[in-house]
């Protein structure tokens, strides 16, 4: 099938991230004396990780790797894609190729964090290639909610591998022209030896519906909503929806106002490439809204997920500094939740509808991937002699498996992965073959990685019992009790309506205190073990909690 003998040798791929879950996107491709990265994402943390800012992908392999990586080729702009460059690329200055937009979000970022000047960028075009070691990448036009996304055509020493990178096929985008399926077809004429494919909605059946189609539920919402303020949540990496909501704005004779941080820089950077076109006089700054009428204002604003810190959350919560809600206002929802934020935002939803504000939820979105007749559109095109579904937790990597099957994929060329895996691949053969450290490492603040499940954990015991600090002061030598034991509390009760726990508590250290005396313990930490058990017990027999317990003990001569 791919025109190549038998001692073809065959090549590694990698996935660091992706898969189990959406977001952190990152695979290895290695052949033998060189790597490339597709993809470098990140993940937004959940509830559980306590303090938490960004999740990025062990990058330890690679690390172990250095001098083989090539270079890092990006399919979009969006944060589960390109969020981890700054962090990465200070471990691994390799050069960074992608499409325009998706570079000047990256080159952003880069500046953020004043890397600009040390990472070498290469901007390519749609039909380019790029050699990197014994690779070579061929960028390949696609459609997505953000512009200029690509899939690569990956020529390597065993075949050519198929990365669709996020997608759909528009035939009618708001930007920039369809999808390129003839380069599709052109490949699968060549031989396809794998398809990797998004996955995101291989539970949908059906098409994807186009972008252009939000436009018109725009013109709608404004048209019936004429004498109101208009608010609409969106990702701030949608550009094209951008530019469909100022579209219905000008023709309704509206300014627009833009918050939210990602949301402003985003499209700064879309309008200084050309991605996006705001007639001059429409946008204001926030500040400025108080001059107008609220039927001749649009709020485009960060917050479709319900993200405590984004803008739209912070004004259903009357935190937001310049903006507030008003009865009669129009908020839009032009997003579907991410699974797992479902939650936030109708915590979002009912505080905005208390507030006596109009909230549309359910037309003004489409979604920015392939649901299952796309999917097996490119399928028909590609003809691979293996797939491997990606970007998508398990049960979307199943279905997807499935519709690989309908397309006449045999089953035992169905290969689903776990992040970590090494994937062994030829035209002879495709199997796992071990696996490398992987998993995600949290950035909290400037911290790198400095922060660990064992410190997350803490973190969860500290919020969800409180703690108590036993302070003690002992004589040198003699170990006799001078001062104390005095009792500090936070987030475990309220003291001063809890003075009798609080002076048992104190008889239990006193106790614990006596005991080590008489056996002769004069060893601190077996001292600090005792006071700790023994009030743990008491705490857990009396009230069913267990707060973290410190003891601390100072020494006087």
């Amino acid at each position: 099938m791919n025109n190549l003998n038998d001692n073809v040798k065959p090549i590694k791929i990698i996935p660091l991230g992706g898969l189990e879950q959406i977001g952190m996107n990152m695979t290895v491709f290695e052949s033998d004396t060189s790597i490339i990265v597709v993809d470098c994402g990140l993940s937004f943390p959940d509830d559980e990780l306590l303090g938490i800012d960004l999740v990025i992908p062990d990058i330890t392999y690679l690390k172990e790797n250095k001098n083989k990586v090539k270079g890092f080729v990006i399919t979009h702009g969006h944060e589960d894609h390109i969020g981890a460059i700054p962090y990465v690329l200070k471990d691994i200055n390799a050069p960074v190729y992608a499409t325009k937009l998706t570079m000047g979000l990256i080159e952003s970022k880069l500046s953020e964090h004043g890397m600009l000047d040390i990472v070498k960028r290469k901007v390519l075009d749609y039909g380019q290639f790029v050699n990197l070691g014994n690779f070579r990448v061929e960028f390949i036009r696609t459609n997505h909610s953000i512009a200029d996304a690509a899939a690569f055509a990956i020529y390597t020493q065993a075949g050519i591998i198929v990365h669709t990178g996020d997608f759909k096929v528009d035939y009618t985008p708001v930007y920039g022209s369809p999808i390129d399926l003839t380069r599709f077809a052109e490949l699968g004429k060549k031989g396809v030896l794998a398809l990797m494919m998004d996955s995101t909605n291989a539970l949908k059946p059906g098409f994807t519906m186009s972008e252009s189609t939000v436009g018109r539920t725009f013109d709608t919402i404004f048209n019936e909503n004429r004498n109101s303020r208009i608010i609409i949540a969106t990702f701030a990496s949608n550009v094209d929806r951008v530019q469909q909501i100022v579209n219905s704005a000008c023709k309704y004779g509206r300014k627009v106002v833009v918050e939210g941080r990602s949301m402003v820089n985003i499209i700064k950077v879309a309008s200084e490439l050309g991605y996006i076109n705001i007639p001059d006089g429409t946008l204001i700054e926030v500040e400025e809204m108080k001059n107008y009428p609220d039927e001749q204002v649009v709020l485009i604003t960060t917050g479709s997920q319900g993200e405590s810190m984004a803008a739209l959350s912070r004004m259903a919560a009357s935190l937001h500094r310049k903006v507030t809600i008003n009865p009669g206002d129009v908020v839009v929802f032009s997003s579907t939740p991410i699974p797992g934020n479902e939650k936030s935002v109708s915590k979002v939803i009912n505080e905005l509808a208390m507030k006596g504000a109009k909230v549309i939820f359910q037309e003004a979105h489409v979604s920015g991937h392939a649901c299952q007749e796309e999917l097996k559109l490119i399928y028909a095109l590609t003809k691979p002699q293996y797939a491997i579904p990606v970007h998508g937790e398990f049960r979307h990597l199943m279905a997807h498996s499935e519709v690989a099957q309908s397309m006449g994929i045999p089953k035992e060329n169905i290969i689903l992965m776990q992040t970590g895996n090494v994937l062994e691949i030829s035209p002879q053969k495709a199997g796992i073959v071990g696996t490398v450290q992987s998993g995600p490492v949290f950035v909290d603040g400037l911290g790198v990685g400095d922060v660990g499940n064992i410190v997350i954990r803490d973190r969860q015991n500290l919020a969800e019992n409180g703690i108590i600090i036993v302070v003690l002061t002992l004589e040198k030598y003699t170990n006799n009790l001078l001062s104390g034991p005095d009792i500090v509390t936070r987030g475990f009760v309220y003291v001063r309506e809890s003075e009798n726990l609080m002076e048992e508590a104190r008889n239990v250290v006193m106790e614990a205190i006596d005991y080590c005396h008489e056996k002769g313990i004069t060893d601190w930490s077996k001292l600090k073990n005792t006071i700790r058990d023994n009030l743990s017990d008491y705490l857990w027999k009396n009230l069913k909690r267990s707060p973290v317990i410190l003891p601390i003990i100072m020494e006087v001569q």
